[in-house]
């Protein structure tokens, strides 16, 4: 299974990404964590980006589409994984189509995760006054500037996906085990 999550930030791709790709034996590749294992290591590519992350902005197509072409080349992604973050604009996600059409493995999912807006905000809020502070994006401020960097650039791959008849949408909202299983009733078919 190659599966695409998509949806605005803190909609839960993530907590979803991490219980369905161990529960389906498949590698979970989040752009956004290894981004910030990157600035966190002091890495040339995370003194690049921190800047970048920090104030709510995407990382350039061109730096990601490399951390992609490297990342699924692993032999943990031989089954199969599931991106949790990527693409991010349509130039990505064209960019991804290509990748996957050259070794002849298309994406079997895209999945948008549906939250509204305000939920969304309440919860980053309660992240952030929950966790223990690593995630420097975790505020208001930078949460209002990521959603309208979502409306603007990443909105549009779901548009993408959805003319090519690909995308399905999900109901994000709801206990944490709810979400997670209407998404796999819709991989599992």
């Amino acid at each position: 299974m190659r599966i695409v999550f998509l949806g605005p930030p803190g909609a839960g791709k993530g907590t979803q990404a991490t219980l369905i790709s161990r529960r389906l034996g498949i590698a979970h590749i989040s752009t956004g964590e290894m981004l910030r294992e990157e600035v966190a290591a002091g890495s040339p590519l995370g003194k690049q980006v921190k800047g970048i992350l920090d104030a709510g902005e995407l990382v350039p197509d061109a730096v990601m589409i490399e951390v992609i072409k490297s990342r699924i080349s692993r032999p943990d992604c031989g089954a199969g994984f599931l991106l949790d973050g990527f693409p991010r604009t349509v130039n990505q996600a064209e960019e991804l189509s290509a990748l996957l059409g050259a070794i002849q493995k298309g994406l079997t999912h895209v999945i948008e995760l549906k939250v509204p807006e305000e939920i969304l905000l309440e919860r980053v809020r309660h992240r952030a006054t929950q966790g223990a502070g690593t995630r420097s994006d975790d505020n208001d401020a930078v949460m209002v500037k990521r959603l309208a960097v979502y409306r603007e650039q990443t909105a549009p791959v779901s548009a993408f996906y959805k003319t090519k008849g690909a995308l399905f949408e999900v109901d994000g909202l709801g206990a944490v085990e709810e979400v997670q299983e209407r998404l796999e009733q819709l991989i599992r078919g």
